[in-house]
């Protein structure tokens, strides 16, 4: 099952007995949690009727205890035990063997569940070969809390605005999806500052997204990317310095223009099948008085350069996640690559 799929059937009263809930995307099994717990306390004192437990922080027969406790003037219990997978086997000593027997003996139970509790597990990962995790596939209590795709990202990013009352260009969402990706807790986190920023019903545009989110205008950006384009070296590290954030390590900022190199990316594909430069603005998702300025950008730059710039900038966000150099000095070198036509 999905997590938006079991926060549907909940919501509609279809409360099933146990959920295993694994993965790592934090947002989604939070949400999953929250309305699981809901309905399964509705109408009961939570104080008698709920425990929570982590797993290699407690022993599994003070959870089997908890599971088997009769409800307190309520209709059913609610349990849940976090972490499950640190109960997963490291080693070959007896340790190691009574953790993976916990697995097993929740999974014995998971397979005869009691309809007066609601157990709720959680795992980031899980050995799919275990019994739990075959029987809970097998019987739909299984939900994946994986990681939002890229691909899927601008369209779960217009969907969350559009919860909170606003409508968001499709462009717009594009650049958060660069900027706040690819976890979804800090694309919410975006979204909910974007909400207070515009205010209630408001659009959420890319200015915004310039002002409350990345504080670079779009514009700027936009300078750099036509600097690169005229491989004019002074006038694009000067932008850079202009407009680098120690605070995020330039993250942001690359995201920033990797955004804007995709659509040029979008621009030339749409230029090589025939369209006019107004048509090719449109597909690539940018307004039409930037259209002149793009057709003299693809014009100076050899073809299959901007799929090369992408690789450079993903080198790059690989180093500024992972890499001891200077964040700036990572920066530099990739606009320095991307101008030169080295190879990465």
């Amino acid at each position: 099952m999905t997590p938006e799929q079991v926060v549907r059937d909940v919501n509609a009263g279809k409360l099933l007995p146990v959920y295993l809930v694994v993965g790592e995307e934090r947002v989604l099994m939070d949400r999953v949690a929250q309305a699981v717990r809901k309905v399964a306390l509705q109408g009961a004192a939570g104080g008698f009727n709920e425990d929570r437990f982590t797993a290699g922080e407690c022993e599994i027969d003070h959870v089997m205890t908890a599971i088997r406790t009769v409800p307190m003037m309520a209709k059913r219990r609610f349990v849940h035990l976090r972490s499950l997978e640190r109960w997963e086997p490291s080693g070959d000593d007896g340790k190691a063997a009574a953790k993976g027997a916990s697995i097993d003996r929740i999974a014995e139970y998971a397979a005869a569940p009691l309809e007066s509790t609601c157990l709720l597990l959680t795992a980031t990962k899980l050995d799919g070969r275990r019994k739990l995790m075959a029987l809970a596939g097998k019987r739909d209590f299984l939900v994946k809390c994986e990681p939002v795709p890229r691909r899927e990202l601008p369209g779960r990013i217009e969907r969350e605005a559009r919860e909170r009352g606003h409508e968001i260009d499709a462009d717009a969402c594009e650049l958060l999806a660069e900027i706040a990706g690819p976890e979804l807790g800090h694309v919410i986190d975006s979204l909910e500052r974007l909400s207070l920023y515009v205010g209630s019903g408001a659009r959420i545009t890319e200015d915004a997204i310039s002002q409350c989110v990345t504080r670079v205008r779009v514009s700027t950006v936009w300078e750099l990317v036509e600097a690169l384009s005229k491989r004019d070296t002074g006038t694009a590290l000067a932008v850079l310095e202009d407009v680098y954030d120690p605070h995020d390590r330039g993250l942001r900022l690359l995201g920033l223009i990797a955004w804007a190199v995709r659509q040029l990316v979008r621009f030339a594909a749409a230029r090589r099948e025939g369209m006019s430069a107004d048509a090719a603005a449109s597909r690539a998702g940018v307004p039409p008085f930037k259209a002149r300025q793009m057709a003299a950008q693809v014009a100076q730059v050899p073809p299959g350069e901007f799929e090369r710039w992408l690789g450079v900038l993903a080198d790059a966000d690989l180093s500024l996640k992972g890499s001891k150099r200077h964040p700036r000095a990572v920066l530099e070198a990739a606009i320095l690559t991307m101008m030169t036509g080295a190879p990465r």
